[in-house]
């Protein structure tokens, strides 16, 4: 009867249910236009109705997931609200292994997965007390019926719970990322050889091209190269030609489309394609001849997009420069390239300005690097440098973006028929979240206009440099939607472009490798134009939605490695002091961010012993019954590192 709806389980206590069955419905999790979760449902006639999702985090939702709902009006809009989510393909867990002699208990660390999974002896693995395993569910079909309980078995033993290495193998496992290839698709990758042809490219093997990454690079997607001319500048972006060897259909294509992007952990990459080709045939290396797609941008003396054209290309990168390398030329007008390198910082400069007029949101977040001692351990945390070299590249990789979109644009134009392509769209923010920011800054003096864009840019201009300034630029990129992949176009709203896709990292991002195909395609098959068209607007949907999933994917497994890293450099400073900020509230606590490495931890009120305090929800702040001492986001705070718990994830300190 609970599954028919008919009655609902209270505690340990049954009643009706006053929601008639008649009234739930089922759906599917899908991404919105604007990169949250919705709900897709089919109504009797078989029509598509969409319905964004209240009352349940996104935290819980995974792409494709069951679900039933209900609908709630909230203001004339309907809603869906869920009642339970089902996802068949949840077999494969991580989680503790509790050892109870005669069976064993996993304790998943999986939010979805509430039950604990039984495990028979003979199916332990060589698993121990305390163990981190990798778990199969024998009966993943019961996951959602609490009457049953799960059974599995143990299919591989990762290290002990709480153990830094076997929490990041875990994260491997939980985000199914694999660091191997399989064989079939290693032994493709072995067999290409680098032949260095000009047949169909221009040579731009004389021209003074190099490559501007981070220190520790190893794939090197873009080079750059730029030039005066008597009307202002010829910008040239020179991106790995790395369809030239991953061919459609081929064994490399369909690994790459499964893994959808690199990954980047703290301690290591999970790379999209194989070694050999990412860090050697494909990579723009110094030195060599290297095969690229090359945008050519002329820009006015006002630094405006005049023209540009799209070519393959053969070149040689005269210089490979790190950011810091490169930072100290543009600082002390001396070094290689240092006329090239002074003109392209000056033209990128000039770029941002117009970027930012045009309606672009400058957002500036905070990054850590972590520096490892001989045995892998972390010994320190500093936060990484914002240069402007890094600016430059950035800038120099947009606009490539908005030229490639331009010319799928420009064909649609002339032809008068639709191209199908890849888009990376951003769209509007949610006003609620807005609102909600508006009524959290105020208590530092800013006033927002939540429906204009201008007020929010002008928000981020007058944080720049304030101790509030990372917590607010924080708050309102939590408040935007997520930027997904699509092949229906609808802009870009932090960027302020109506017109973006990726096309610059083809190595690491699938989405860049197809929009490659995608326009070399179009720009060669004249007489097939039709054939190519109807191809694409049968796999870019598909292709599009696999690559938001993983592109999310990657970015929580990149979270959840920095977690562990955090506080394995903790778990040996209990009793530490720090200098931090106060970057939240909520009714049991205070968030506080140490300044100088970044790691959040909670303060608890529990734990303040100077006096009893409350949560005032309406002004966002927490005052002292006795004291009257308030606290508010952005507050300066004297704090040491009172628990650490990597088995929790959960790291608390306590003012001092």
């Amino acid at each position: 009867m609970v599954d028919e709806g008919l009655i609902v389980k209270e505690g340990k206590l049954y009643s009706l249910n006053k929601i008639p069955p008649s009234s739930i419905l089922e759906g599917t999790i899908d991404f919105g236009s604007d990169g949250r979760f919705e709900v897709k449902h089919f109504n009797n006639e078989g029509s598509e109705i969409r319905y964004k999702i209240i009352g349940t985090s996104s935290r819980t939702l995974n792409l494709n997931d069951k679900v039933t709902f209900q609908i709630k009006e909230t203001d004339g809009i309907s809603f869906a609200e869920i009642n339970t989510i089902s996802r068949e393909e949840i077999k494969f867990v991580t989680g503790d292994f509790e050892n109870n002699r005669s069976y064993g208990t996993v304790y998943p660390d999986s939010r979805v997965i509430k039950k604990h999974i039984y495990i028979e002896k003979r199916f332990f693995a060589g698993a121990k007390d305390g163990d981190k395993v990798y778990c199969e569910i024998t009966n993943p079909q019961d996951i959602n019926n609490e009457f049953t309980d799960l059974k599995g078995v143990v299919k591989e033993v990762l290290g002990k719970s709480g153990n830094a290495e076997a929490e990041l193998n875990s994260i491997a496992k939980k985000f199914a990322l694999e660091k191997d290839f399989p064989n079939y698709v290693v032994d493709e990758a072995e067999a290409i050889k680098f032949v260095s042809e000009t047949k169909g490219r221009i040579d731009l093997r004389g021209e003074t091209i190099f490559t501007i990454d981070p220190v520790d690079a190893r794939d090197f997607d873009d080079a750059v190269s730029l030039e005066k001319t008597k009307d202002g500048f010829r910008l040239g972006v020179h991106i790995a030609d790395v369809s030239h060897y991953v061919k459609e259909g081929s064994n490399l294509d369909k690994e790459a489309h499964r893994r959808g992007t690199s990954v980047y952990l703290v301690d290591g990459v999970i790379p999209m394609l194989p070694e050999n080709l990412s860090n050697d045939i494909c990579s723009l290396k110094p030195n060599v001849d290297r095969l690229a797609f090359s945008i050519f941008i002329n820009l006015t003396k006002k630094y405006h997009v005049k023209d540009f054209e799209i070519k393959k290309s053969i070149i040689n990168s005269k210089r490979r420069f790190t950011y810091e390398e490169a930072q100290m030329i543009v600082e002390t007008k001396k070094g290689d390239f240092a006329k090239e390198l002074l003109l392209m910082y000056k033209v990128s400069k000039c770029l941002t300005q117009n970027r930012i007029k045009s309606g672009g949101l400058d957002f500036d977040t905070r990054e850590v690097k972590f520096i490892f001692d001989k045995k892998g351990k972390v010994k320190k945390i500093v936060p990484k440098e914002r240069l402007d070299t890094m600016r430059l590249i950035e800038e120099f990789m947009l606009l490539a973006n908005i030229c490639a979109t331009l010319y799928v644009k420009n064909l649609q134009k002339d032809s008068e028929m639709l191209y199908p392509f890849i888009y990376r769209v951003h769209d509007n923010p949610d006003i609620e979240k807005l609102k909600n920011l508006s009524e959290f800054v105020n208590q530092f003096g800013y006033k927002v206009n939540v429906n204009d864009k201008d007020s929010l840019a002008k928000l981020l201009e007058d944080v720049k440099g304030k101790p509030e300034e990372y917590i607010i630029n924080d708050l309102l990129i939590r408040s935007m939607a997520k930027a997904i992949y699509t092949h229906k176009n609808i802009g870009h709203y932090g960027l302020g472009f109506e017109h973006y896709t990726h096309f610059t990292s083809p190595i690491r991002r699938y989405p860049d490798l197809i929009v490659h195909r995608i326009l070399f395609d179009y720009m060669n098959s004249k007489k097939n134009i039709l054939k190519a068209v109807q191809r694409y607007n049968q796999i870019l949907p598909e292709v599009c939605k696999r690559s938001s999933e993983r592109e999310q994917n990657a970015v929580a497994a990149e979270r959840e490695s920095i977690k562990i890293k955090q506080i394995e450099y903790l778990q040996s400073r209990v009793g530490d002091e720090y200098d931090g900020i106060i970057s939240g509230i909520v009714q049991f606590g205070i968030y506080v961010q140490i300044d100088d490495i970044l790691i959040e931890g909670m303060v608890r009120f529990k734990d303040i012993e100077d006096d009893y305090y409350e949560f005032d929800e309406k002004k966002h702040i927490a005052f002292g019954r006795r004291t009257k001492r308030i606290l508010r986001a952005g507050d300066k705070v004297r704090i040491s590192v009172a628990r650490v718990n990597m088995f929790s994830k959960k790291i608390d300190f306590a003012i001092v």
